[in-house]
């Protein structure tokens, strides 16, 4: 037997599931007949409501977050995570995290347990590329489960916090181009990233606003990972010299592929700066601990999740202001140790 939905519960009613969802959270926008009728059909229905907050529906768990992330060991998501509980923890709130590992098929179970537990809302970091299913996703906005992403999802209308990714890696290589760079190559990240196409967008616009022209040949598929960055490195440089043609100069999808970058460069004997330039991205607190200090792009990671879960909370309180559908957040390029002019 199915479980009982809010748009079952309209439709005993008679009411739209906007009033549904009003009469749950106890919003003062309801007339006392039509609440009462609302009431009614909850009960007949046997109807239990997502998330913890609704009053009048206490959940056993108590008030909780979701955090849907994609990979466990990374620390980007550690630093977002930490913004997102300062936040929670302040007005009562647990947060519960999962990682999907990269798999679109744990994402999609991970959002659906989430949305039938306790749970008050989510915050998501979306698995996404040209194959992938996103029902998951749409079905919480059908469902008005409240949740805010992380990447941008195309063709859903939900409060998004991001960077302008397409602007940071541009000025990323733009930085590289004004050290006289020409020999540049990126260093790419997963596939089901769109934070990796926008960024490989920038790429491109950097390319077109000089005189250097881009090819496939400026793209590298790297990965998200320390190992993936110094391999990459090494098969990359072994196989081609300066003098044929290697890039001069690297960004990287992020920081970890950046490091991996450096590490392999140095077993390799080459020089960064001196003989190759480097750039990651994300500026994670790791990099204090680093003794090369690498030259990166700032990403307010902490700020980031303080800002979703303050607009995760205002869908869950209903406060009755109309959302931002999208805040974009600066990020910054920090000139560090690793770029200089090419010797090459």
């Amino acid at each position: 037997m199915k479980d009982t939905t809010i748009e079952d519960v309209a439709e005993h009613a008679d009411v739209s599931k906007s009033t549904v969802s009003a009469v749950i959270n106890d919003r003062d926008v309801v007339k006392d007949t039509t609440r009462q009728c609302v009431l009614n059909a909850i009960d007949t229905l046997d109807y239990r409501p997502r998330g913890s907050a609704r009053r009048g529906f206490q959940a056993p768990m108590g008030q909780s977050l979701g955090f849907v992330i994609k990979e466990i060991d990374n620390p980007y998501y550690s630093e977002v995570q930490a913004g997102i509980q300062k936040v929670a923890a302040g007005q009562g709130y647990l947060t519960f995290v999962c990682s999907s590992e990269g798999s679109f098929e744990q994402e999609e179970q991970i959002v659906k347990q989430f949305s039938n537990k306790d749970l008050d809302g989510l915050i998501i970091t979306p698995i996404l590329n040209e194959e992938t299913d996103l029902s998951h996703i749409f079905e919480l906005k059908r469902n008005n489960v409240p949740f805010v992403l992380l990447e941008d999802v195309r063709g859903i209308q939900a409060p998004l916090i991001d960077v302008d990714n397409v602007q940071a890696s541009r000025n990323a290589v733009e930085h590289l181009i004004e050290l006289g760079h020409e020999r540049i190559v990126h260093f790419a990240g997963p596939e089901y990233s769109i934070h990796n196409s926008e960024r490989i967008e920038g790429v491109r616009h950097a390319f077109s606003r000089s005189s250097l022209v881009f090819s496939e040949k400026n793209v590298v598929r790297v990965g998200d990972s320390w190992r993936e960055g110094y391999e990459s490195a090494q098969a990359y440089f072994s196989e081609t010299d300066f003098s044929s043609g290697a890039a001069t100069a690297v960004t990287c999808y992020n920081d970890l592929v950046a490091l991996g970058v450096l590490e392999g460069l140095h077993d390799m004997g080459r020089d960064v700066p001196e003989d190759v330039s480097v750039i990651g991205f994300d500026n994670l607190n790791l990099l204090d601990y680093v003794s090369t200090p690498l030259t990166t792009v700032h990403v307010p990671k902490r700020e980031m999740g303080q800002k979703a879960a303050k607009l995760l909370l205002r869908q869950i309180q209903g406060d009755g202001v109309k959302l931002p559908q999208r805040i974009s957040l600066d990020a910054e390029l920090m000139v560090r140790s690793t770029t200089g002019p090419p010797k090459f």
